[in-house]
C-alpha cells in the first residue's frame, strides 16, 4: 500500500466479505487486523486473501513479514536498484535543466530522449499503472492512479510533439518531467520505507530476544542426557538449564542455583535483578554469573514476551480515533484532485495558453496531491511512540489509550502494591485475655494456607519464622468473603479471620480490644481480627493483627512530579482511614484536600472512579449494585486515570478514562488488571505513571504536527501547481518530500527517555531533545 486511498480500498473490501465484523488497516504496518463474526478456517482466511488480491495487493500473513531484512543483489537491497536504474536514466535528461541555470543549451536528439525515458515510464513504473488500473476498476482512486495519469499525460505530449515536428526541427520535449517524477516518486516510497523500518525496530528487538534452542535436562524416562532442544519444542514442566550469558528460553521458576537477571528489554529496569530459587523468571531476560536450572511454566503465545509482542502489535496496527477525519477525506481525496486537475487544464487553455502549457501545470497538480503523507501522520507516530514506550516498560494496548491519555488531569491510585511494597508484614498480635499468641498464630495460618492474598502471605511467613508447621489440610470449608476476610473450620472451631468492618456485620464486638484496635490504626497499621463462634452461633474476637507496609522507594517523588504538571492525586484503598491517612502522610498526600478515600470495597472502586470524573466533591458515598455499574459507565467533567495491580482493581481500571495496569514480577493478580487496563507498566514503579502520560503527549503532538504538515503540503501545493508556480519535477520532489518528512519527524520520538525524579520530589526529563 502507499497512500491513504489505498487504506480505504482495502478496508471496504475487507468489510464486504461474509463473516467479517469489523476491518482496520494501517499504512505504516502495512497489515490489517480483522475481527471475525463467523468461524477462522483456512476457508474464511483463503477468501480474505483472495479479497485483497483482487483489490489489488499482495496478501501475506504476518509471520511471513517478522524477518523484515531486504533482500540483496551484488552488495545492496534489492529494492534500492529500481531507484539508481531510474536515477541513470533520467540524469541525462535532466542535463539540459542544469545548462539552463549556467546559460548553456545543452539538448539531447529526441530519439535519445525517447530512448531513456520510456524504460523509466513503462518498466519501472509498471507498479503504478497496475495499481492505478485495480482502483479504477474499483472506481476509486490512489497515489499510483494520479502519478501514472500525470507522468503519462507528459510522456503522451512529448512523443506527439516530437512526431509532428519537422525533419531536422528542433522543440522542447517533456520527457525529464515524466522520467525524474517517476524517479523521484520511487527514492521517495525507498526512503519512506527504510524510515518505517526503523519505527518497527521495536518489534524487532523484542522478537530477538527469544532465543533458538534450550538445554533440555534429562528426565530419566525418555532423556537419559542433556539435550538441546528448538524452544518451540519445549513444554510446560520442562526443565531446562541457562548458562552464564545465555537468554532465558521461556518463562519458569528457578529450581536451582542463584543468578542476576538483565529484564531491561522486556521492563525497561536497567538493573539486574537478582534470582534464586522459587522466583520466578521471564523469558527472553538475559542471564547473569550464574548457571541455573528452570522448570518452564508457559511456553508459546502464554509466555509474557508473546503477550508483550501481541500487545505492541496490536498498538502499532491499531487506528487512533483522530485517522477517522483523515479516512474520510482521503476517500473524496483523489477524485477531488482530478477534478481540480481538469479544472486547471481547462482554465489555461481557456485563458489562451497553449496545449502544452496547461497539460504540465495540469501534470503538476496531479503529481503534488499524492496523498501518501496523509496516510502515514498517524500510524508512524503511534508506531514510534508505542515502541519507544515499550523499550521503558510501557505497554499500550491501543491507540485509543494513547490519544485519551494526553488529556488526563486526574490520576487515581490503589494503594497496596501501587504505592507500597505489596509485601505487608505482620507487625502485632494482640490476643484476648487467656487466648494463647502462639495458638491464634497456629489458627490464623491454617486458615490462610490456601490464599495468595498478600496479608494471608504474612501471615504463614510470620508463621514459618517461629517454627510453627501448618498442615495443607489444617483447616476445612475456607471460604473467601470478598473484600472482608474468609472464614473456615480449624479443629472443630468456626473460625473468621477478617477486616474490622467486617466483624460489625457478623456482631461480634472487640471489648477490651477496641483501644489497642484504635491505637494500632493511628500507627498506620491495618488491623484484621480473629474471631470464633460458639455454639450458639455469636461470634467473639479471639486476637487482632496487626499488618504494616513500606511505601516504595520513589513513590512520594513520582507524586511530587505529577502534581508539579498540574494533575489530581488521590489514593484509593480498602484500609481503615488511620492506616490510610498514616500511608498518605508518607508519600506527601493531603488529607485535608480529600486526596484520601479509605475502606473502599472492590466493588465500589469503578464508583470512585466515576465520582471522580464528576468532579469529586464532597464525600464519596458509593452506589449499589446496578447504580454503580451505570455511574461508572457515564462520563464525566474530568479525564481520570486509575493505577492499579490487583485481581481487585480491574473493574476501576476499565471504568477510567485510561487504566494504567502496574505489573509485578511473580504475574498472578496483574494479568488481570493487564487486561482490563489500556496500559500496562512492566515494573512496579511509579515513576512509570508520568512517563506514560509524557510519551502519550508527545505521541499525539507528533500526531498533530504530521496531519499539520500533511495537509499544510496540499493546501499549499494545489494552488502552486494550479497557478504554474510548479513545474512537474518539483512537484514530484515536494511530494516525496512531504512522505519522509512525515516519517522522519515521528521517528524524532525514537530518542524519547523517560523523565526522572530529582531529589526535591519533582520530575525532570534528561538532558537532550525529547522529540
Amino acid at each position: 500500500m502507499t497512500c491513504a486511498s489505498c487504506v480505504s480500498r482495502v478496508e471496504k473490501t475487507l468489510k464486504k466479505q461474509a463473516g467479517v465484523s469489523e476491518a482496520t488497516v494501517n499504512l505504516a504496518t502495512e497489515s490489517a487486523r480483522i475481527l471475525l463474526a463467523g468461524p477462522n478456517d483456512a476457508e474464511t482466511l483463503a477468501r480474505l486473501k483472495r479479497a485483497v488480491r483482487d483489490a489489488g495487493y499482495e496478501p501475506r500473513m504476518t509471520d511471513a513479514m517478522d524477518d523484515a531484512t531486504p533482500a540483496h543483489w551484488m552488495g545492496l537491497p534489492v529494492d534500492v536498484w529500481p531507484v539508481l536504474v531510474g536515477v541513470l536514466l533520467s540524469a541525462p535528461l535532466a542535463l539540459p535543466m542544469v545548462g539552463d541555470l549556467l546559460g548553456k543549451h545543452w539538448m539531447l536528439p529526441a530519439w535519445i530522449q525517447f530512448v531513456l525515458a520510456t524504460p523509466v515510464q513503462f518498466v519501472l513504473g509498471a507498479r503504478f499503472y497496475k495499481a492505478g488500473w485495480h482502483a479504477l476498476k474499483a472506481l476509486t482512486g490512489n497515489m499510483e492512479l494520479l502519478v501514472a495519469i500525470g507522468t503519462t499525460a507528459g510522456w503522451a505530449l512529448s512523443t506527439w510533439l516530437w512526431w509532428k515536428a519537422e525533419p531536422g526541427e528542433m522543440v522542447h520535449l517533456y520527457y525529464e518531467g515524466s522520467a525524474v517524477v517517476i524517479t523521484l516518486v520511487l527514492l521517495g516510497k525507498w526512503l519512506e520505507t527504510r524510515a518505517k523500518r526503523q519505527t518497527t525496530s521495536a518489534i524487532r528487538a523484542l522478537h530477538a530476544l527469544r532465543p533458538e534452542r534450550a538445554h533440555l535436562l534429562p528426565d530419566g524416562i525418555r532423556r537419559i542426557e542433556l539435550t538441546d532442544v528448538p524452544v518451540d519444542e519445549l513444554l510446560p514442566g520442562d526443565i531446562i538449564r541457562v548458562l552464564p550469558g545465555e537468554r532465558f528460553a521461556a518463562d519458569g521458576e528457578v529450581l536451582l542455583g542463584h543468578t542476576q537477571a538483565d529484564e531491561s528489554m522486556l521492563t525497561g529496569e536497567a538493573m539486574p535483578v537478582a534470582k534464586q530459587p522459587g522466583d520466578f523468571v521471564t523469558g527472553g531476560a538475559l542471564n547473569g554469573g550464574g548457571a541455573v536450572e528452570v522448570a518452564v511454566r508457559a511456553i508459546g503465545a502464554q509466555s509474557v514476551l508473546a503477550q508483550i509482542i501481541a500487545l505492541v502489535q496490536d498498538a502499532q496496527a491499531a487506528k487512533a480515533p483522530v485517522q477517522r477525519l483523515v479516512d474520510q477525506v482521503a476517500a473524496v481525496f483523489v477524485p477531488v484532485v482530478l477534478v481540480i486537475a481538469a479544472a486547471t487544464l481547462a482554465a489555461w487553455l481557456w485563458s489562451g495558453a497553449p496545449v502544452e502549457e496547461a497539460l504540465l501545470h495540469a501534470v503538476a497538480v496531479l503529481v503534488i496531491a499524492c496523498p501518501c503523507a496523509l496516510g502515514l501522520a498517524t500510524p508512524t507516530a503511534i508506531m514510534a511512540g508505542t515502541g519507544v514506550a515499550a523499550q521503558h516498560g510501557i505497554l499500550i494496548k491501543d491507540a485509543q489509550a494513547l490519544e485519551v491519555a494526553h488529556r488526563v488531569d486526574t490520576v487515581a491510585f490503589d494503594k497496596t502494591g501501587t504505592l507500597t511494597v505489596g509485601h505487608p508484614r505482620l507487625q502485632a498480635i494482640e490476643a484476648a485475655p487467656g487466648v494463647d499468641e502462639q495458638a491464634v498464630l497456629q489458627a490464623a495460618s491454617a486458615l490462610q494456607a490456601q490464599s495468595a492474598h498478600p496479608l494471608a502471605r504474612a501471615v504463614m511467613d510470620a508463621a514459618a519464622s517461629r517454627g510453627l508447621a501448618v498442615a495443607p489440610d489444617a483447616a476445612q470449608d475456607v471460604q473467601a468473603v470478598d473484600g472482608r476476610g474468609g472464614w473456615g473450620t480449624v479443629q472443630g472451631v468456626r473460625l473468621a479471620l477478617g477486616s474490622l468492618r467486617w466483624m460489625d456485620e457478623l456482631a461480634a464486638p472487640l471489648g477490651a480490644l477496641a483501644e489497642r484496635a484504635q491505637a494500632l490504626q493511628n500507627e498506620g497499621a491495618t488491623v484484621s481480627v480473629l474471631a470464633a463462634q460458639s455454639g450458639a452461633g455469636a461470634w467473639s474476637p479471639l486476637a487482632l493483627l496487626a499488618f504494616a507496609d513500606e511505601a516504595k522507594p520513589g513513590a512520594a517523588a513520582a507524586l511530587a512530579g505529577l502534581r508539579a504538571q498540574g494533575l489530581r492525586l488521590f489514593m484509593v484503598s480498602g484500609d481503615n482511614q488511620g492506616a490510610a491517612l498514616a500511608m498518605a502522610k508518607k508519600l506527601g498526600l493531603r488529607a485535608e484536600a480529600g486526596e484520601v478515600i479509605a475502606e473502599v470495597l472492590p466493588g465500589d472502586k469503578a464508583a470512585v472512579v466515576h465520582w471522580l470524573k464528576q468532579g469529586g466533591k464532597g464525600e464519596f458515598e458509593p452506589p449499589r449494585g446496578a447504580a454503580t455499574r451505570a455511574a461508572a459507565e457515564r462520563g464525566g467533567l474530568h479525564t481520570v486515570a486509575m493505577v492499579g495491580d490487583g485481581v481487585n482493581d480491574a473493574p476501576a481500571l476499565a471504568a477510567a478514562d485510561v487504566g494504567l495496569a502496574m505489573s509485578h514480577s511473580q504475574g498472578g493478580g496483574s494479568d488481570v488488571a493487564m487486561h482490563a487496563a489500556g496500559i500496562t507498566l512492566m515494573r512496579g514503579d511509579p515513576m512509570l505513571v508520568a512517563a506514560a502520560l509524557d510519551i502519550s503527549r508527545r505521541t499525539v503532538s507528533k500526531i498533530r504536527q504530521n496531519l499539520f504538515w500533511a495537509f499544510a503540503y496540499n493546501a499549499a501545493g494545489i494552488p502552486l501547481a494550479a497557478l504554474g508556480y510548479l513545474s512537474p519535477v518539483l512537484a514530484g520532489a515536494a511530494m516525496a518530500l512531504s512522505s519522509v518528512s512525515v516519517v522522519s519527524n515521528a521517528l524524532l520520538l525514537k530518542r524519547w527517555k523517560p523523565p526522572v525524579a530529582e531529589p526535591s520530589g519533582a520530575a525532570h526529563r534528561p538532558g537532550g531533545s525529547n522529540g
